[in-house]
């Protein structure tokens, strides 16, 4: 059975702020989630960073806890966690970056409930899959 995790925190230092810490980032989630099959995506904006992460509910588990210690992030706040069918990502690990028009996410308004966490989940299934390019710009590998 797959589960998928959701959830927001504040970033801390310079995560997220330049293009070489969200490299870093990638790189290394890229490497553990391609060794324990999680899959998902990342968005950072403003300070605040949205992670959706999928695999066996053991792996997402293992994973979070290592999110929960990070001390690049803080205020870890879960906004889903369930079981699914399915996945909605094929990649290990994708960063999102929304620019404007239909794929816009706001950060902040996802923090305090006022964007469905579902919707949030899509456009970021979306971006990763490149299907709202140039609105949403994707980096990251393939599987």
């Amino acid at each position: 059975m797959l589960h998928r995790i959701t959830y927001v925190s504040e970033a801390t230092g310079t995560f997220g702020k330049t293009v070489l810490s969200i490299a870093q980032i990638l790189g290394v989630s890229e490497a553990n989630n391609r060794r324990d099959d999680v899959t998902g995506a990342m968005a950072i904006e403003d300070g605040l960073v949205v992670q959706v992460i999928e695999g066996s509910r053991p792996d997402v588990d293992r994973l979070l806890g290592r999110l929960r210690t990070d001390p690049r992030h803080t205020n870890l706040s879960i906004l889903a966690d369930r079981p699914v069918p399915e996945r909605l990502f094929d990649v290990p690990m994708a960063h999102c970056h929304f620019e404007n028009g239909s794929a816009r996410l706001d950060l902040l308004a996802l923090a305090e409930g006022q964007i469905p966490v579902g919707r949030a989940e899509d456009l970021l299934a979306r971006c990763a899959r490149g299907d709202d390019a140039p609105e949403a710009a994707r980096t990251g590998t393939g599987r």
